[in-house]
């Protein structure tokens, strides 16, 4: 079987990755791929390191009509805010829709209105959506129509809190995740902020007062024990390009010794097929450097016994696992293929 696969916005970062990554995949046939700058250009014009492949795709104008003729799924790689203008329109002539927006991640409609700035217009939608993380809602995925892929960000955190909360060994009333992210996160298009010449050599915190991925993180994880969590989320802007790294802090609430915790990561992980537990052999610790190109998930922990802090760390490559690979491995369930099929790479070294 061959999907036919359409991207929209497929210029920048993220869409440039989801067609490097679909380059391979034996079960798709990418023929659609849209730019609103790019009209007519090939895919090669703007992502070089394409050069020898989709020989005849062209950027084109994204029209629902044309979508339709030409894709049985489609991935949109659209600014926040502007994908929930297209998504009803591309359900209704029967395409399914992988999103890696945040415009249908959130189940409470007023939580778009806290975090984001804007009354959803399809509260309907937010409870078909599927939150688009294999670990948690594999089987919700598959066959489903409308998948909102999960931020990079809250896929590192979340991950990084799975063990923890199947163990009930700490207090998820006051979790603080430390996460620092490469410049790539901000996307193609530079700002004063995201610009890597202004973030090289530096470590910058922002959004410390609040970050929006938190609303991802308190919703799945408080579904996965039935309870409230509170997750309060610091993002730093380092210099890397790629990458990201969450050191999520919690206190314990019993004593519980190494054996143990290396337990609940094993049992919670031993059969993810892109989730590593790294504990004892270099590097130590989890390192987004181990992890650049590839779907992988390095997790681990650490403990501060004499304050009883329990960290746990999670990296991934942002524009890999924390978006074109996550939403691949998705689309992978979601038409029946083996979940791995086209992501199967090994990190890069060095």
């Amino acid at each position: 079987m061959v999907v036919r696969v359409g991207v929209v916005g497929a210029s920048g970062y993220t869409g440039g990755e989801l067609l490097r990554l679909l380059a391979n995949h034996p079960g798709v046939e990418v023929t659609y791929v849209t730019s609103r700058e790019y009209v007519g250009k090939p895919v090669h014009h703007v992502h070089y390191n394409l050069r020898g492949y989709y020989r005849g795709l062209k950027f084109t104008e994204f029209r629902v009509d044309e979508l339709s003729n030409k894709a049985d799924v489609v991935f949109l790689a659209l600014p926040h805010g502007v994908s929930v203008n297209y998504v009803p329109k591309i359900l209704e002539v029967g395409i399914k829709v992988i999103d890696l927006s945040a415009d249908f991640r959130l189940k409470n409609p007023e939580m778009y209105e806290f975090w984001y700035g804007f009354k959803h217009p399809y509260p309907d939608l937010l409870s078909k959506a599927v939150y688009g993380l294999p670990e948690i809602h594999r089987d919700e995925l598959r066959g489903a129509s409308l998948v909102a892929s999960p931020g990079c960000n809250s896929t590192a955190v979340i991950l990084s809190l799975l063990p923890i909360v199947k163990s009930g060994i700490a207090d998820l009333s006051r979790v603080i995740a430390d996460v620092k992210v490469g410049s790539s996160e901000g996307g193609a298009k530079p700002t004063p902020g995201s610009h890597h010449p202004e973030r090289e050599g530096a470590v910058r915190p922002y959004e410390a007062d609040g970050h929006r991925h938190a609303a991802e993180v308190e919703q799945e994880v408080s579904r996965l024990v039935n309870n409230s969590v509170k997750v309060s989320i610091i993002p730093h802007a380092v210099s890397s390009i790629r990458g990201v790294l969450t050191s999520t802090h919690l206190w314990l609430t019993k004593d519980v010794d190494d054996v143990e915790l290396m337990r609940y990561y094993v049992q919670t992980f031993s059969k993810e097929p892109f989730i590593r537990f790294v504990k004892t052999v270099p590097p130590g610790y989890p390192d987004p450097k181990y992890v650049v190109g590839s779907n992988y998930v390095d997790v681990s922990y650490a403990v501060e016994r004499r304050l009883g802090r329990l960290t746990s760390f999670a990296a991934l490559d942002n524009l890999v696992k924390g978006a074109a690979g996550q939403a691949i491995q998705a689309f992978n369930i979601v038409v029946g293929f083996e979940e791995t099929l086209g992501l199967k790479y090994p990190p890069l070294k060095p």
